[in-house]
């Protein structure tokens, strides 16, 4: 609960001097009804960004472990003063998840804004990043069929929330495994919604000139013409979920006899009647084979090239959910080439510049030939 208090703002019993707000931004995160949290509170929590403490790294900044003093756990992200995330997303990403409940959307507990720092704070999720178990030698072994299952369903549950449900319309537009979060039950939660955007509900597309998202998940509409939709975030789904079931990453993998990325192995495969042959190998061996073949094909409809071809979230929950569902065949998904010689790569350098950040997670593309429509 936020109350005023003469000069000050009262947060759940916390006391917040007014002059650790700009003025701009104070309006703004006040009529968000998020908590402000003062930055003594998140130094104290995070035992002053101790390094031992730290979680990640992004082109945003770092991500911090903390403990309040009432015991509770947290997730700090701290926007670092060259952030590729600047104060327009920072407030967008408050504005918007702040009005957000689904059990597969990270929560967001409060926000902190002082002088030159700019802090997003969250619950704190046990198991850390998809990403960091699903391409780990390590890790990966632990995730058996059903909870990589179990993690599609969420994340398709929580996408659809986004783009069905909600109060708003809401295009995500960097889905992406770094970008999921896993729970103590390894329960999904989507998180960073700093690219995200509100549409209205008869809005069923949009352009930008600046390209925002991360190389490999980007569907070919919005990499080439800046067009994105809720089917962008369903390519993004779409190529999420081939990883998953593959344990392998789309951006970096290259089929060496044939020069494709993982979307077009899982193509060649899917069409040659060897759809089994993808699936993770250390994944523990009791897998249902009619459930992962219709995973695969559900994934290959997502990424499909044309964006009429993919099918809505509605459309793919129900397909999980069923197996008395009738699933079309996909056609050729978009990107089927890969990185490794071939004159045909789409992501070539002669129109996308990339910037990449040092650990490959959060990408920022600006079109350097192409514009946006």
């Amino acid at each position: 609960m936020i109350s005023q208090l003469g000069n000050q703002i009262v947060v759940n019993e916390l006391v917040l001097p007014r002059n650790h707000l700009h003025m701009s931004e104070e309006g703004r995160l006040e009529h968000s009804q998020l908590p402000l949290i003062e930055f003594e509170a998140v130094v104290t929590a995070t035992e002053h960004f101790a390094d031992k403490n730290k979680l990640g790294r992004g082109g945003f900044g770092v991500v911090y472990k903390g403990k309040l003093l009432d015991g509770q756990e947290i997730a700090v992200k701290r926007l670092s003063e060259n952030s590729t995330q600047g104060t327009d997303e920072f407030m967008n990403e408050v504005r918007l998840i702040s009005k957000l409940q689904h059990k597969n959307l990270v929560r967001l507990l409060g926000c902190c804004v002082s002088e030159a720092e700019k802090m997003l704070i969250y619950e704190y999720l046990e198991n850390l990043s998809l990403d960091s178990h699903l391409f780990d030698e390590s890790r990966s072994c632990m995730l058996n069929w059903q909870m990589r299952f179990d993690i599609i369903n969420g994340i398709a549950r929580g996408l659809l929330y986004l783009h069905q449900d909600s109060r708003f319309r809401i295009i995500h537009r960097d889905l992406k495994a770094s970008n999921v979060l896993l729970d103590k039950d390894m329960t999904p939660k989507i998180a960073d919604f700093g690219m995200a955007r509100i549409f209205g509900r008869d809005e069923t597309e949009a352009n930008t000139r600046k390209v925002v998202g991360t190389y490999g998940y980007m569907s070919p509409e919005y990499a080439m013409n800046g067009t994105f939709s809720m089917k962008s975030d369903v390519f993004s789904f779409g190529v999420l979920l081939l990883e998953i079931i593959s344990g392998k990453r789309n951006r970096g993998f290259c089929d060496s006899d044939s020069s494709l990325n993982l979307l077009g192995y899982v193509w060649r495969k899917w069409i040659q009647g060897q759809g089994l042959e993808i699936v993770d190998n250390t994944s523990p061996t009791s897998r249902p084979r009619e459930e992962i073949l219709r995973c695969l094909q559900i994934g290959l409809l997502c990424v499909q090239e044309r964006v009429e071809d993919r099918p809505m979230m509605s459309s793919v929950v129900l397909m999980l959910g069923s197996e008395a569902v009738l699933i079309p065949q996909p056609k050729q998904p978009g990107y089927c080439v890969g990185s490794c010689g071939s004159s045909r790569d789409t992501y070539s350098s002669t129109w996308i510049k990339r910037h990449d950040d040092e650990f490959g997670t959060v990408n920022q593309i600006t079109m350097s030939i192409i514009d946006a429509r």
